[in-house]
């Protein structure tokens, strides 16, 4: 079963005000490390380790294995499961998962002298590294969806009422996937952005939902290069963040003709590329004016 273990745990502290302390239990949001594996027959690859919040860590593993392009669509993976006869603490044998091939298929991981890293841009500039997803085959984003301004700006509360986790400790990120009309279509929270929208769109992986080029993605936090290309990769068209994006985000964003929002807050946002797909209020005129 997924998600065996407890997204929050709950820990004594010292509250201080005014210099008097008082005990105190709060709960604080989960965190450890969940390795990765890729099996193919007899072999067994590992592929990384993440630091993420416990929960829905096959989707975790299925959305982080398409989005870096090992594997490329459902048929390719026979099932994901805990790795529950490893050596080592029952709760250990949960911080692995392995992601087993279907009979016959081989990803690229397994091609001799490929090698795979989550810090692959070393050494790259950010052009080389959006070059780098074009040679994968990933093609720009395909969609006529048109989304009103009045629904852009309530996916923040959308989002925010949505997350359980967040409540509960106030420190983790959530991603979540909306329709045209801001109807909540999934949602996964993380200490990680990017995990949260590997679970996002591992979701959609294994319900065999992708292309995503109906929905939108709204994340907690920034916009960074990761997030927009996991995005570019499911084929999600919108992407809004509360926060700032980054310039070669904006850029990956504007190659590959993805709809990119940032500074989501109350009714004001900002649109760094493909306009076109957001229908805005019709420009005011003075009295003057005609």
């Amino acid at each position: 079963m997924d998600g065996r273990r407890s997204g929050t745990m709950r820990v004594r502290l010292q509250a201080i005000e005014d210099g008097r302390a008082t005990a105190r239990i709060d709960m604080l949001a989960t965190e450890e490390p969940l390795e990765i594996r890729l099996k193919s027959g007899n072999r067994t690859q590992p592929v990384t380790v993440t630091m993420r919040t416990p929960g829905a860590d096959f989707e975790l593993a299925a959305g982080l294995l398409f989005a870096e392009g090992i594997v490329r669509h459902r048929g390719q993976l026979s099932r994901i499961e805990y790795c529950v006869e490893c050596e080592g603490s029952a709760a250990q044998q949960y911080n692995i998962v392995t992601a087993v091939m279907a009979p016959g298929t081989v990803a690229d991981i397994f091609v001799p002298g490929r090698t795979f890293g989550m810090t692959s841009a070393c050494g790259l500039c950010g052009k080389e590294r959006i070059d780098e997803i074009e040679r994968r085959g990933i093609e720009p984003v395909r969609s006529a969806l048109t989304v009103s301004h009045e629904v852009i700006t309530q996916l923040p509360d959308r989002l925010r009422d949505a997350q359980g986790l967040f409540e509960s400790t106030g420190g983790i990120h959530a991603a979540g996937l909306f329709d045209a009309a801001g109807n909540l279509l999934v949602l996964r929270e993380d200490v990680g952005r990017h995990n949260a929208v590997d679970k996002v769109i591992g979701w959609a992986f294994l319900e065999e939902r992708l292309p995503l080029s109906e929905s939108m993605l709204m994340i907690s936090g920034r916009g960074g290069f990761e997030i927009v290309q996991k995005a570019v990769a499911a084929g999600i068209p919108i992407v809004c963040a509360v926060s700032a994006p980054s310039s070669l985000a904006v850029d990956l964003a504007r190659r590959f003709n993805q709809t990119l929002i940032g500074f989501l807050r109350g009714t004001r946002f900002n649109i760094y590329s493909s306009a076109n797909r957001i229908e805005l209020a019709p420009p005011e005129h003075s009295a003057d004016s005609g």
